[in-house]
């Protein structure tokens, strides 16, 4: 009995000599936007609750709202809570110089990621972004060469004042301004990039009458929201039909789709950052500024089944299969 008593308390200094010397977790407070918003976010929540675990080093918190005054209250709250780390996507871009500013005063290291903010370089450490006025620059390249003129666009935004709305108009924008296409139509899906409302959008130019021969939608959400208008309304679409069709985010249902002739391009919008952010935490090598991300645009004539494998998130429905 004494010798069990005694091995009993050895296996007790043992276990907590070990967890004495365990390394601390790393607190780490995530500002994101909710994974309904699109397939792309849904990737992009996933990645980030899959990296900062437990498993992996972390005690992490994410929020996810689309309301940039709940995402303001989240990171208060986080930097209230002490966290080492404070990651944020901006549901907008402006009003978050007081937030990066107390973050800096208590000792935050704030990574901004995917979404830019409108503020001071000084006030956070690094931003690892996709260039959105990049993406933009590659829709609005190819629809200028691939689309005979005049090229009549339906604009489908995404949630107005967001980064990749800005950056994604911004081309199409200037290309009007310049004379070298038409915006016949311009919507939004709104704050929740909506499908629905994309289609309304394409449903109320129809009805108005409008000539258009793009759909220039700023996720895949939404250019499937259009396409189904223009399905109910027998109006042609894809490779081989009146209406060019364009989308982003690189999902793989929207690829499959490309491949099909059934779209003619989408544009990546790479959701996987975590892993990148984990290695700048882990290493102590911090970027300073903007650190883009390398992103490309695939249509019906480059498409590839590795690049579908390679590039593509969420669920593949398979070769041949078309998602209206």
């Amino acid at each position: 009995m004494k010798r069990f008593s005694l091995l009993m308390l050895v296996v007790i200094l043992v276990l907590s000599s070990a967890s004495a010397f365990a390394a601390p977790l790393i607190k780490v407070g995530i500002v994101n936007l909710p994974p309904e918003e699109s397939g792309y976010r849904q990737a992009n929540v996933e990645d980030m609750n899959a990296v900062f675990s437990r498993e992996n080093g972390y005690d992490a918190k994410q929020t996810n709202t689309a309301d940039n005054s709940e995402q303001m209250a989240a990171a208060r709250g986080y930097i209230r809570d002490g966290v080492d780390f404070l990651l944020i996507s901006a549901a907008n871009a402006s009003g978050w110089d007081g937030i990066l500013r107390s973050a800096k005063r208590a000792g935050v290291t704030v990574f901004l990621f995917d979404r830019a903010i409108d503020t001071d370089p000084s006030n956070y450490q690094a931003a690892l972004l996709s260039d959105m006025y990049y993406e933009g620059e590659l829709a609005t390249e190819w629809v200028l060469n691939n689309v005979p003129k005049p090229i009549n666009v339906i604009l489908i935004r995404g949630q107005l004042g967001s980064a990749a709305e800005i950056g994604r108009s911004a081309p199409l924008l200037k290309a009007a301004e310049e004379g070298k296409l038409n915006i016949v139509a311009d919507g939004t899906g709104g704050d929740s990039w909506s499908l629905e409302e994309a289609r309304k959008v394409v449903e109320a130019a129809i009805a108005a009458g409008k000539d258009f021969n793009v759909i220039y939608a700023q996720n895949d959400g939404m250019a499937q929201g259009a396409v189904q208008a223009l399905e109910a309304a027998g109006i042609s679409h894809g490779k081989n039909g009146k209406v060019k069709i364009i989308g982003f985010d690189f999902n793989r249902f929207a690829l499959r789709n490309v491949q099909a002739g059934y779209w003619d391009a989408d544009v990546q919008c790479n959701p996987r950052q975590a892993a990148q952010i984990d290695e700048w935490i882990k290493s102590g090598n911090y970027p300073k500024g903007i650190v883009y991300q390398k992103e490309l645009i695939l249509t019906t004539d480059t498409i590839t089944d590795e690049h579908i494998e390679k590039y593509g998130i969420n669920a593949d429905p398979g070769k041949g299969v078309i998602t209206r």
